[in-house]
């Protein structure tokens, strides 16, 4: 997709399975040590994706990258549900199985790829997920609901809720917006804007 993509991991011959036209860089080693990161170029990255076949190996690539490197973009692999909340909590994303994970990585991590969790048969309505800006934090749902969609849903800390409009927004909800599929540009208009600008 005309990104440049490290891969690091600690067995050489598992570079093997990313195929001749893999046309990044390689590094072998643990993921969690600074310097492998860095041979990486974790110092210029803008996302990082932690899915090694470890729940802890996951969390400490991920600290790493969000608390000494800054990288706000940053998802880890999860194999037990359990932990998802502690994740959350950490304001990390988190993926599960291979399929679904592929797909969600790439959701988190390229920011020009339209969230969209379920379409209509017409094709006409969607549920789409977005990650509540700063902005909103503290503002009631009827305010987001005043805008081109309807927030039927959310994600925080792990656990999904449904909403009415006297709830809350919080730091780091994931909402789940019902909306026409001709008005999504508009929603993501309206909620980059914020509440002051969208008045």
């Amino acid at each position: 997709m005309g990104n440049t993509v490290a891969v690091v991991d600690r067995r050489a011959d598992a570079f093997l399975r990313l195929g001749d036209d893999f046309a990044g860089q390689t590094v072998v080693g643990i993921g969690f040590d600074p310097d492998i990161l860095v041979a990486a170029g974790i110092e210029r990255a803008d996302a990082l994706v932690a899915v090694t076949s470890g729940d802890n190996s996951n969390i400490m690539i991920a600290r790493v990258g969000r608390e000494r490197y800054g990288i706000e973009r940053v998802v880890a692999r999860i194999y037990d549900p359990k932990r998802a909340e502690i994740y959350e909590r950490l304001g990390i994303a988190t993926v599960a199985t291979v399929k679904w994970t592929a797909e969600r990585v790439l959701r988190r991590i390229m920011t020009d790829r339209p969230a969209v969790e379920w379409t209509d048969p017409s094709a006409e309505l969607s549920i789409v997920e977005r990650l509540a800006a700063d902005a909103w934090v503290g503002e009631r749902m009827t305010r987001i609901n005043s805008g081109p969609g309807r927030v039927v849903g959310v994600r925080r800390y792990g656990k999904a809720l449904l909403v009415s409009d006297d709830v809350l927004v919080q730091q780091g909800d994931v909402m789940y917006v019902a909306i026409p599929n001709v008005e999504i540009a508009a929603l993501d208009d309206f909620l980059s804007k914020g509440p002051v600008e969208s008045q």
